[in-house]
């Protein structure tokens, strides 16, 4: 296992991830706040049967971003994003961006002309993500309510509106 703490990375492989990728997908999920983790058999499932709408970036043996991603069954022109994780070492370069760029060049999302992500009003990082690939896809970013905090029970969270982005071009970027 790499040590994360000094990671210097020549090369990401930016691809489908595969259930091989779920236990370090879980790992950099929970080095990343304030994202929710969810369970390790999550990972599996979402590398099991969503690889097509996922993508992680592997460098040095390690995972060091990640995006989950699928298409609602009644929206197929719909790429609803659930995460969007980038490693510590890994902020500030427009990781998370680039993954989402790779994602929508892939044949099989030709047809999405909306990208749909719920981001809490406190996560500026996110936002400022989001609008700046709304920016370079020349597409409008709308924010409607979606899950007030109610809604999470007796945990404490966050409300998480809707971001709509779109629609989205045929050229794209």
């Amino acid at each position: 296992m790499p040590n994360l703490e000094s990671i210097c990375v020549d090369r990401l492989d930016l691809r489908c991830p595969t259930k091989d990728d779920a236990v370090a997908i879980h790992r950099l999920v929970s080095q990343c706040p304030p994202l929710d983790l969810n369970s390790l058999y999550s990972y599996l499932l979402l590398t099991e049967h969503f690889p097509d709408t996922c993508i992680v970036a592997a460098g040095d043996g390690a995972a060091l971003g990640f995006v989950s991603a699928y298409t609602p069954p009644a929206r197929p022109d719909v790429l609803f994003i659930w995460q969007v994780a980038v490693h510590e070492r890994m902020r500030g370069q427009g990781l998370g961006k680039r993954l989402l760029q790779a994602l929508l060049h892939r044949p099989d999302l030709a047809g999405v002309r909306y990208l749909e992500t719920t981001v809490s009003p406190g996560n500026a990082a996110s936002r400022r993500m989001f609008n700046l690939l709304a920016q370079d896809l020349g597409a409008a970013v709308n924010e409607t309510p979606l899950f007030d905090r109610t809604l999470f029970g007796p945990q404490a969270h966050d409300d998480e509106p809707l971001l709509r982005i779109g629609p989205l071009s045929d050229g794209r970027l």
